[in-house]
């Protein structure tokens, strides 16, 4: 196997240096985060795999021979890895050491190779050209943007490392560069066509082919060809596989502020490499199968199937030839966890249905916005209990019963807000349908699904000892341990944002072909990921120009989603589970929230790059502390800012003109909307409707039966939230939260950290 070797192709190394990082599969680890190596098979092709890198520190780097551990604890100590805490957090330091040196080798490197684009780039203008623009562009292809990313990563470690302080943070460092790795994939696509162009241009120039000969490095001793293929032992980034990563989650508390996002990090680095070779790693092997093949775990996660006309939350186990559903069985005091087998589906017999093919199923269920919104209002008060129960040091049995209830709260939310269907069908006959909540999770399952089906796979039937064996391996195998609540959290363990996110999308291109084109924003809230914006369709264009603002609330996000969609106007393609036609997804992306990033006053441009295209963003944060204070209007003849009072009484109605004109339009055309009043609608619309409302202006009614239902639900959220009194009144608050506290089974209220009703003093 050789996931980026090219057979026939002649070979320059000072491209391989780049390109040989991605050779590297994710490896396998347990449940603790300790490599599990695998003997590779005699003949394999494969570049040679880091296995005493400058990624870690010398003391991490040897091996056990007599142990089977992966990496020993320190240089001297044999016994196992089960350090204490206190030599835990100085094992980090000692790895993130050896990340940083690993870095700086990398990135001296990546300035090297960038050294003679510049004067490369400045005689592709003049008379005698080395290169043209467009061979430079090709052969240089993203090195700069690498560089950058890796520059950006090592300056916001370096400090931390040098400062070191065993409270210090930087997980959110490492997911957001584990959120990066779609500049590598577009990265890779390009070596084929940057070797032959470098080559062609090597033999045709001689100025060229001697800034090639002063870019070469030497190979590793064990490379065949040393002098024209280098793997880079010890270079940082995507390609040193998941080894340092998994070192760093080895060493850190799982109390640690930083241990679930390295576990994301890790999650998204490990399926990001097993999509980028076309030929798995058989050193990742998930388990072997009796006639001697192997099958590895690709992706997992949790996902809630609707099954007999209930939900049901199960555990799903994508392998090279097989998804498999599983479900969690209780354990008996003393004993191993294991999964029990709901059913399977061989990938050669899984097949997506259209929707024009997919047969009627019952309506789904969906609850109804207003459910689950209380629901986070109970969650958000149960927490706020909790924080006030350890800082009056209660007893540990009221704060874990307490923090029961909490998850038992959020497992019905992650149970019941899912809507988005997913329908999966087996050639026999059998049909399973997931509900998801995100667009975007439910691409990345069908992508992984259909880039495995592209191999030659056969159809089988498991025996029942197979099926146990291939069950039992998936406690030990699974990337994603812990159901998705925040219930096992506190709040200074987690780095989400609570406030409001601006978001402007301005632009994409890189489209090959026109189309009606939209872009959809989702956000993680609650521990699943929701649909937030959408801008307008932009018709037939190769290059949309949306220039649309949203206001987005976010209830402690880590991470913004973007998906660009072609419409599809053909009513043949009716979906049958959700009666939508489905839309296709043209590029997705993601980036995480960094809080000290974000959270400025200016608007901060970013671009982010999905399949080839590339989207045009702004975006800013207000924390929920500024967004909860209330600013009376200056000017008394508007309705925002104007007490209700005041309005009602000159207008000479029990009910203001613009909560009446908003919720009939609402109710006119906007009670089969997905999302009222969540989604947010276009900020400047909002704006104008309300310089309308404000100006009393008679064309009022014209403009919102022109305008897109979001703005006008997102006018009335506007109106209340600018009231200079909460509409219950502060004086009703107390009493407010006196019966949310009986509500929910307690006898005295608590604080309420949702956003409408701002604690008092």
């Amino acid at each position: 196997m050789e996931p980026l070797s090219h057979r026939g192709l002649p070979r320059l190394s000072w491209i391989d240096t780049l390109y040989s990082n991605f050779n590297y599969g994710a490896d396998e680890y347990d449940t603790e985060g300790n490599e599990e190596p695998k003997a590779l098979p005699e003949g394999s092709e494969t570049m040679p795999y880091i296995d005493e890198s400058p990624t870690m520190s010398p003391q991490l780097s040897a091996r056990g021979q007599d142990s089977g551990d992966g990496v020993s604890p320190t240089p001297t100590d044999s016994h196992s890895t089960g350090v204490d805490a206190g030599k835990g957090l100085e094992m980090r330091k000692l790895v993130l050491s050896g990340f940083l040196a690993s870095e700086e080798i990398y990135i001296n490197q990546l300035e090297a190779l960038l050294l003679p684009m510049k004067p490369l780039k400045a005689t592709a203008t003049t008379s005698q050209p080395v290169l043209t623009l467009q061979q430079i562009e090709t052969i240089f292809y993203k090195i700069q943007d690498i560089y950058e990313i890796h520059k950006e990563f090592y300056d916001s470690l370096c400090p931390k490392v040098q400062q070191w302080d065993s409270n210090v943070t930087m997980g959110h460092l490492f997911q957001k560069l584990a959120s990066q790795l779609g500049v590598y994939k577009a990265f890779v696509d390009n070596y084929k066509i940057a070797l032959e162009t470098a080559e062609k241009c090597s033999q045709s120039n001689n100025q060229f082919q001697k800034i090639s000969e002063e870019l070469k490095v030497k190979g590793p001793k064990d490379s065949k060809e040393s002098h024209t293929s280098v793997t880079m032992e010890g270079t940082a980034g995507a390609g040193r596989g998941t080894q340092p990563l998994s070192d760093l989650l080895k060493h850190t508390p799982a109390d640690h502020p930083d241990y679930p996002l390295l576990q994301d990090a890790l999650r998204i680095s490990q399926n990001f490499l097993s999509s980028i070779n076309e030929d798995i790693d058989p050193r990742r092997t998930a388990v072997t199968t009796p006639k001697g093949e192997t099958r590895q775990l690709v992706k997992d996660g949790f996902l809630v199937e609707l099954s007999e006309g209930s939900r049901k939350l199960r555990h799903v186990f994508l392998f090279t030839d097989v998804l498999l559903c599983a479900k969690l069985k209780k354990a008996a005091v003393g004993k191993h966890q294991q999964y029990d087998c709901k059913w399977y589906v061989p990938l050669a017999d899984l097949v997506f249905p259209s929707p024009e093919e997919s047969e009627h199923c019952p309506q789904v269920h969906v609850i109804p916005d207003h459910e689950l919104e209380d629901m986070k209002m109970k969650i958000s008060a149960i927490k706020s209990e909790v924080q006030k129960e350890k800082a009056n040091k209660g007893q540990s049995r009221a704060i874990e019963r307490l923090k029961k209830k909490m998850f038992e709260n959020e497992f019905w939310l992650l149970l019941n807000s899912p809507a988005i269907p997913f329908r999966i069908h087996n050639r026999n006959g059998k049909s399973y349908l997931f509900l998801l909540s995100s667009d975007y999770e439910r691409s990345e399952w069908r992508e992984a699904i259909q880039r495995l089906q592209k191999k030659d796979l056969q159809a089988f039937v498991l025996s029942s000892v197979e099926l146990q064996v291939l069950t039992g391996s998936c406690f030990k195998l699974r990337t994603v341990h812990n159901i998705p609540v925040t219930s096992n959290k506190d709040d200074d363990e987690s780095p989400g944002l609570y406030g409001f996110l601006h978001v402007i999308v301005h632009s994409a291109k890189g489209f090959k072909q026109s189309a009606n084109l939209y872009c959809t924003l989702e956000v993680d809230s609650f521990g699943y990921f929701v649909s937030k914006a959408k801008t307008r369709v932009f018709r037939d264009t190769t290059e949309p120009q949306w220039n649309e603002e949203f206001e987005i609330e976010l209830e402690g996000s880590q991470s913004l989603r973007i998906l660009c969609y072609e419409k599809c106007y053909d009513k043949t393609k009716l979906n049958k589970d959700n009666n939508e036609i489905v839309d296709k997804i043209m590029g997705k992306g993601q980036i995480q929230l960094d809080p000290q990033a974000v959270q400025t006053k200016n608007w901060h441009m970013d671009v982010i790059e999905m399949n080839g295209i590339k989207v045009e963003f702004s975006m800013k944060f207000t924390s929920r502390d500024m967004s909860l204070k209330r600013t009376p209007s200056k000017k008394q003849t508007g309705v925002f800012g104007v007490k209700i009072s005041v309005v009602t009484k000159r207008e000479r109605s029990k009910v203001p003109y613009i909560v009446r004109q908003c919720i009939e339009e609402v109710e006119k055309r906007g009670i089969d909307e997905v999302g009222i009043y969540r989604i947010s609608g276009v900020a400047t619309d909002i704006q104008a409707l309300k310089a309308v409302f404000d100006a009393n202006n008679k064309d009022i009614l014209v403009m919102l039966s022109d305008m897109d239902i979001n703005a006008i639900a997102g006018t009335l959220k506007l109106y209340f939230r600018e009231l200079p009194e909460p509409l219950l009144t502060d004086r009703l608050y107390p009493a407010f939260m006196e019966g949310i506290g009986k509500r929910m089974g307690k006898g005295t209220g608590q604080q309420c950290t949702c956003r409408a009703w701002p604690e008092l003093p």
